[in-house]
Formats: C-alpha cells, sequence, structure tokens
C-alpha cells in the first residue's frame, strides 16, 4: 500500500528475505521471470514493475498478467520485481531505474508535493483495506471506542493515523508502535493494532482469535491503494506502452479475480512463508476492495479526479502538503472497458 507496515507477522518475515532492491533475479523461479513457460517474443518490450512489498495476493493480478501472457500479448516483457516496506519505489520511478511501481495512493501525492514528477496509472485496490482490528470479545460499536481504552498499536507518522488522530478524541488507550505483527494481539485481549482487512484479521483467525475490524476508509481516509506509478516523462514519451501495459494489468486482474489457484501457485513458490489456504482466503477477501460498482463502469484500475481531490484536500488539511495540487494530473484515466 505504502502506507505498507500492515501486513501479517508472516509477510513481515519474507520482507526480510525479498530479492535486493535494484538486482533482476537470474535463476530458475525467479520473480524476474516467469515459472511457467514464457510466450514473450524477444523482440517485446522489457519494463520493470517494482512492488513495495513481497509477493502477496494483493499483487495477484501483475503476476497473473505475466503468467498468463497478457503482458507479453502486448508486446511486453515485464520483470515483477518483489520488494520490502524501505524499498524507495517512488524515488526508482521519478529517477527512471524503473518504468513502473506500486505505491498507497497518499504517498504518491505527498511525494508529489516534494517535487517527484510521476503520475499514477492504474489503482488496484478502490476502497483502502486499512483497518483497527480488535478482539471481539470487547464489544466495541465505533472506532473512536479503540481510542478509550486498551492498547494500541500504530505507526504514528502515517497519513491514516494523522488522520485518525485529528478526526478522533483519544483518551485512555495506550499508543505504543506497530512491529509488523500480530504476536502481542493473539496474547492480550484488550490489544488493538492496524492491518489490512484482507491480511491480518485472517491470520488471527487461523490462529484462533475473533477479531473485529473497523475499517479506516468508512471513517473518511480512503486512499486508492496499490496504485502503479509511472515518470511524467516516461509516460508523456511512451502512451502506446503504458496504455498497453495498463490493459494488460487490467486483464492481469480481471484473470485473478475470477480465478486466483493458478497465480496463487506462483506466489507461493516465491513467498514460502504463506500456506495455500492463507493464499486462497486474502484473495477472497480483497475482491470487494478492488472490483466495485465503480470499476464496473470505469474498468478495474480506474480513477476519478473527484477521489484525488478529496485525498489532496485532506492531507493538506493535515499539514501533509503545502498545497493541494491539480487533482487531474496526479493520474492518467485508464481507457473505458
Amino acid at each position: 500500500m505504502n502506507t505498507v507496515g500492515t501486513r501479517t507477522a508472516l509477510t513481515l518475515i519474507s520482507a526480510l528475505c525479498a530479492l535486493a532492491c535494484g538486482k533482476k533475479a537470474t535463476s530458475a523461479g525467479s520473480e524476474g521471470a516467469p515459472l511457467a513457460s514464457s510466450s514473450a517474443a524477444p523482440t517485446n518490450t522489457h519494463v520493470t514493475l517494482a512492488l513495495n512489498w513481497v509477493p502477496e495476493p494483493e499483487f495477484g493480478g501483475f503476476y497473473a498478467a505475466r503468467e498468463s501472457g497478457a503482458y507479453a500479448k502486448n508486446g511486453l516483457d515485464v520483470e515483477v520485481r518483489g520488494g520490502s516496506a524501505d524499498v524507495p519505489v517512488v524515488q526508482m520511478v521519478a529517477t527512471g531505474r524503473v518504468e513502473f511501481a506500486t505505491v498507497g495512493g497518499d504517498e504518491l501525492v505527498i511525494a508529489e508535493s516534494r517535487g517527484a514528477d510521476v503520475v499514477a496509472v492504474f489503482a488496484t485496490f478502490q476502497t483502502s483495506p486499512q483497518c483497527i482490528m480488535v478482539h471481539a470479545e470487547r464489544h466495541l460499536t465505533k472506532l473512536e471506542d479503540v481510542f478509550q481504552s486498551g492498547t494500541v498499536a500504530l505507526e504514528t507518522g502515517l497519513s491514516f493515523t494523522k488522520f485518525l488522530k485529528a478526526k478522533f478524541k483519544w483518551g485512555g488507550a495506550t499508543v505504543v508502535p506497530y512491529d509488523g505483527g500480530i504476536a502481542h494481539f493473539l496474547i492480550d485481549p484488550n490489544f488493538a493494532q492496524q492491518g489490512y482487512a484482507t491480511s491480518e484479521p485472517i491470520a488471527a483467525k487461523r490462529a484462533g482469535q475473533n477479531p473485529q475490524v473497523f475499517l479506516v476508509s468508512d471513517a473518511g481516509f480512503n486512499p486508492y491503494d496499490t496504485v502503479v506509478v509511472t515518470g511524467r516523462k516516461f509516460a508523456e514519451n511512451n502512451p502506446d506502452l503504458v496504455q498497453k501495459f495498463v490493459l494488460a494489468t487490467r486483464a492481469g486482474w480481471r484473470n485473478y479475480l475470477d480465478d486466483p489457484a493458478p497465480t496463487n501457485a506462483v506466489l507461493g513458490k516465491l513467498n514460502k512463508t504463506m500456506d495455500a489456504a492463507t493464499f486462497a482466503a486474502i484473495a477472497d477477501a480483497q475482491k470487494p476492495f478492488i472490483e466495485t460498482p465503480e470499476t464496473k463502469k470505469l474498468g478495474l484500475g480506474g480513477m476519478t479526479t473527484e477521489r484525488w481531490k478529496a485525498l489532496s484536500q485532506t492531507l493538506l488539511d493535515l499539514s501533509l502538503i503545502p498545497s493541494a495540487p491539480n487533482p487531474s494530473t496526479l493520474f492518467i484515466a485508464p481507457p473505458p472497458p
């Protein structure tokens, strides 16, 4: 997301084992080449998509586009490069080290305000899965209740936590740093933490807990997530390539949403910290966050000026950017379905 920092303890381990940033994998089963036999012709244009986290279902559509041949059919040889929370993907795109990368929508706006000349071309998550996870046995009825008692683990420097701090009165809860896992949640019934609704709650359930989720989007902070960005100059100089990449990515996500199992098998070889059942559960849980009534009109990955304007205004209100950008300059609308 980027606002990454909200993944399961299992994937935190794999982040530490991710391939070194900036080095193309060459061994069998590497992320730089399909595990299945590739149909890409030698003349296909090579581009790199740098992910801001390790291979997981939240990136399933990109891998599906590669494995199914959707990228190759559009004349592209796409290297999907896994990452970690500290990989500077925005800078990598802005400086031309990679052609594409995934970020959170709020990250894009903040980076743009700091001079990074990047632009969004595809927004995977239409509804942000960012959440606060609590134990259902506490019988909390609204998000604000989380901050009145118990312990809350948060990355206080992130945009969504600053939003929650500004929106709600924080009372008797003790705020502690988020450590990237769910170990404390499993042993303390009064412990709450940040997470993704498509990740941490699934891990908690599999560990025998009964988690309750409060979506931050329901409180009014709803940036696009797993947003594909590219350099503005690159997009201006290669409009056909960018459009083909977007169309192939859309086809990959359609493929993954309809039948994630084949791609999950590939992801499982790249990320051995998750079992097949977890991959399947996450893939299913994230569907309503990716495909919405809006995407049925705009197509998967679609974006609107209104959404970018609302996000920019929120970040301005939080003093995270010095001025609101022209929202229409933040993205290139994908072709209609």
